[in-house]
């Protein structure tokens, strides 16, 4: 369903001139319904869309936070979509609000990726923990939920195969962080529109406008792909969840029952709250609309 929802945002903010050619990646033992997602293609004639399914090259590789083995296919995207040699990978928590194209053909030249430098966002446990697996903060760290993939030079280096031999460590972000070790100096930096994670937005409202400016940020939030890195608007309350909603009453997934059980759960949850609780959730808001 997710996918679903961020393949509708996709094709309806589309230019006229855009086709997208998309495939989707997911596990050989798993029972994937196509048919809603294959609609698309005929409500859509800019779209193509193949499954496009993976065995388990990282078996026993690390899940972590509920986040599965799924998440290393990205680092295959060379070997599993040799149509192409260069590639746009994007998480199925996304909601896209403009074309493509212009990151399709951003030169990327001799980079492995392009995608956001999410170290602007960090907290002090975050920072520490890139210390510890030997990156350092000043030169960058990329959120892996989108990216330019560069299939053309990875092949040629053979990178894939680095990255299967770290697939089984114990990295606590996974794929990302393996990039992130694996191509230090060489991920290409994108504006934050390409990728405004929650964390990345969360950080620009409490005022820490570092690294980016506050028109990057007034554009990413006009216009930019919003990224749901962390709570999702399908399951609770978060940051930009209208946003989602908007093009899921939209997608062929829409089901009224389910979203009318969703916004009752979430009125009796504040019901129940305290009146405490429920000051302190009013003078925050205020609070981050005054910094606005």
């Amino acid at each position: 369903m997710p996918a679903g929802v961020a393949l509708t945002s996709l094709l309806s903010n589309a230019d006229i001139d855009t086709f997208y050619d998309v495939f989707i990646l997911y596990s050989a033992k798993a029972d994937i319904p196509q048919s809603v997602i294959g609609r698309l293609s005929e409500e859509y004639s800019n779209v193509r869309i193949t499954f496009r399914p993976v065995a388990d090259e990282f078996e026993g590789a690390v899940e972590i936070r509920d986040i599965t083995k799924t998440c290393y296919y990205r680092l295959l995207i060379p070997k599993l979509i040799p149509e192409y040699e260069k590639v746009l990978y994007s998480d199925v928590d996304v909601i896209f609000r403009g074309d493509l194209r212009k990151y399709y053909e951003t030169e990327i030249g001799d980079y492995y990726f392009a995608g956001v430098n999410i170290v602007p966002s960090m907290d002090d446990e975050f920072l520490a923990h890139l210390k510890r697996i030997g990156i350092n903060p000043d030169d960058g760290y990329y959120n892996s939920g989108s990216l330019i993939v560069n299939s053309r030079l990875l092949k040629e280096d053979d990178k894939v195969s680095e990255f299967r031999r770290l697939g089984s460590r114990k990295f606590k972000y996974q794929d990302q962080d393996i990039i992130n070790i694996t191509c230090a100096g060489r991920i290409k930096e994108l504006p934050v529109e390409f990728n405004l994670t929650t964390a990345l937005f969360e950080s620009f409202y409490n005022g820490r406008l570092i690294h980016y400016s506050e028109k990057e940020f007034r554009d990413a939030l006009n216009n930019g792909t919003i990224h749901y890195a962390g709570a999702k608007p399908w399951k609770e309350v978060c940051l930009n969840m209208d946003i989602w909603w908007e093009y899921y009453r939209k997608s062929a997934y829409y089901d009224e029952k389910f979203a009318q059980d969703f916004w009752y759960c979430q009125t009796y949850r504040i019901e129940k709250m305290s009146l405490w609780k429920r000051i302190k959730q009013v003078a925050r808001f205020f609070i981050k609309g005054g910094r606005k």
